[in-house]
């Protein structure tokens, strides 16, 4: 039986459990994404994790927002428009995590995300 070491095998939300997804399934989430009205996002950080260092003091963390790569995509319909976007942020961004992001504009909130890259 192996033991789970969360330093050697960072996680990040539900899909990051899968095989790095392809632009096929990528697309597909953010079709589901478009039908539901969500507005897709993207952002990249180079650490990918939540991490103590400027500060010991309870509650706070280092790393908790990444850098959002342009604006939401506002009136996107097309999930081809994302997946160029994605790979944009993927030529300027090589070592960095980059996730995608749904938001809610009736609710005001974050609905759904998962991590397309992880380097290695």
């Amino acid at each position: 039986m192996k033991t789970w070491n969360p330093i050697n095998n960072k996680k990040f939300e539900a899909l990051s459990y899968l095989p790095p997804l392809s632009d096929d399934s990528i697309a597909k989430e953010i079709d589901y994404m478009i039908r539901k009205g969500w507005i897709p996002c993207l952002e990249f950080d180079e650490v990918g994790h939540v991490y103590r260092e400027n500060s010991k003091i309870p509650g706070y963390y280092d790393g908790r927002y990444w850098t959002m790569w342009k604006l939401p995509m506002f009136g996107c319909n097309d999930s081809s428009q994302v997946l160029n976007e994605i790979h944009d942020c993927k030529k300027a961004y090589p070592t960095a995590y980059i996730r995608c992001l749904a938001f809610d504009n009736l609710n005001q909130g974050q609905c759904m995300s998962f991590v397309i890259q992880k380097p290695t």
